[in-house]
């Protein structure tokens, strides 16, 4: 289980929120703390280095799900070790330069750069793809929580649906194709401005509480009807309210013909302002310090409109690039020391009491849905 104190100054690890205590734990783990990180100027053995590794990425990747089911359920079965990096001491280059062979030096270095260039992918942050198939992880990375607590509360309660259905269990593996929604009800930063610390000086308090509240808004519309007054849509109101009070002497002479002349009601306006639509519009406001958090992985695709996305593939990687988000280098000494770490301490056995025990892991299937499933093989008789 995860600890108590989650955004602890002192520990400083990463998790997956958008709490300014967390941007400063990651600000403080890439400057301060980083010196912990380097193993290539530390007296920690093998062993510790590893455990450090390990300590600070699953800190980050899963923080709630115990260390036993872990490595038990949330570690893939078949990956290859990550490459070793290039050996210290490869001085070819540099002895050729000195030598003054500035052809075979430049051999030397076209041949490090096509070596680089045709080296392996960044496996080693693959080993957090079935982590990032939760469903609740899943939310998180759409945007829809702040925080992938958070989303777990939104499972939990009930206000998440899985292919139009209501799914409550947190611990569910996604698959390509599935289609998650959120409440938008359930959503925080949709229900008005309660992150938002500062205010427009240059608007009135009052005016600002109108338009941000669609309650008051609805007295202000029912008040106005009330007093004989003409209503204006919220969209007039925005833009009155944006422009100046006199922007040219013509609009002064048109409000004082407006106000010697009597108001002629007309057949073809409506006299009651109950018929007008009501003005309604969704708040959206993010948490301070949210910027550096607000990305969508290339595996999701989101709509905003309707608070639903759907998995579109499993995460890859490819030659200086991955798409498991992590805040440490996809290809870096803290990844591979963490694959080496479970590569040695990690469960490879199964029973069949165990497998009935798994998580619940959504195989991806490739059936038009109302459409019955063909059979893989053909029978004698149809041939």
């Amino acid at each position: 289980m995860r600890d108590r104190n989650v955004f602890g100054i002192r520990a400083a690890l990463p998790r997956m929120s958008w709490s300014p205590a967390n941007l400063y734990n990651l600000w403080r783990r890439s400057t301060v703390k980083s010196k912990e990180t380097v193993f290539t100027r530390t007296d920690a053995t093998l062993f510790q280095q590893r455990w450090i590794a390990k300590r600070l990425t699953r800190a980050y990747h899963g923080d709630y799900i115990p260390e036993k089911i872990f490595k038990r359920w949330y570690l893939p079965a078949m990956l290859p070790d990550v490459r070793p990096r290039r050996k210290l001491g490869d001085d070819k280059e540099s002895l050729a330069k000195f030598a003054q062979q500035y052809d075979k030096a430049e051999a030397e270095k076209r041949a490090r750069e096509e070596e680089e260039r045709q080296a392996l992918a960044p496996v080693g942050s693959l080993m957090w793809t079935e982590v990032e198939r939760r469903i609740d992880v899943f939310i998180f990375r759409c945007c829809f929580a702040h925080s992938v607590y958070e989303a777990r509360r939104l499972v939990i309660h009930g206000r998440v649906l899985l292919n139009g259905r209501r799914h409550q269990n947190t611990n569910t593996r996604l698959a390509p194709g599935d289609m998650v929604s959120v409440d938008p009800s359930a959503i925080r930063f949709l229900q008005g401005k309660p992150w938002r610390p500062y205010r427009s000086r240059m608007s009135d308090p009052q005016d600002d509480e109108v338009f941000r509240e669609p309650a008051l808004l609805e007295e202000a519309v029912a008040d106005s009807s009330d007093s004989g007054e003409p209503v204006a849509s919220a969209g007039d109101a925005v833009d009155s309210h944006d422009q100046p009070a006199s922007s040219s002497p013509s609009a002064e002479s048109s409000q004082d013909d407006a106000s010697t002349t009597p108001h002629q009601p007309s057949s073809s306006q409506p006299q009651s302002s109950s018929s007008s639509p009501s003005p309604s519009y969704t708040p959206f406001t993010l948490p301070p310090y949210a910027a550096p958090f607000i990305f969508i992985p290339p595996y999701i695709e989101v709509s905003f409109q309707t608070c639903s996305a759907i998995l579109l593939r499993y995460p890859t990687a490819r030659h200086g690039y991955s798409e498991v988000p992590t805040p440490y280098d996809a290809d870096g000494e803290i990844m591979r020391l963490t694959w080496e770490w479970y590569g040695r301490h990690r469960s490879r056995m199964r029973s069949r009491s165990q497998v009935a025990r798994m998580p619940d892991n959504r195989l991806e299937r490739r059936v038009i849905p109302g459409e019955k499933e063909r059979p893989r093989h053909l029978d004698k008789a149809s041939l």
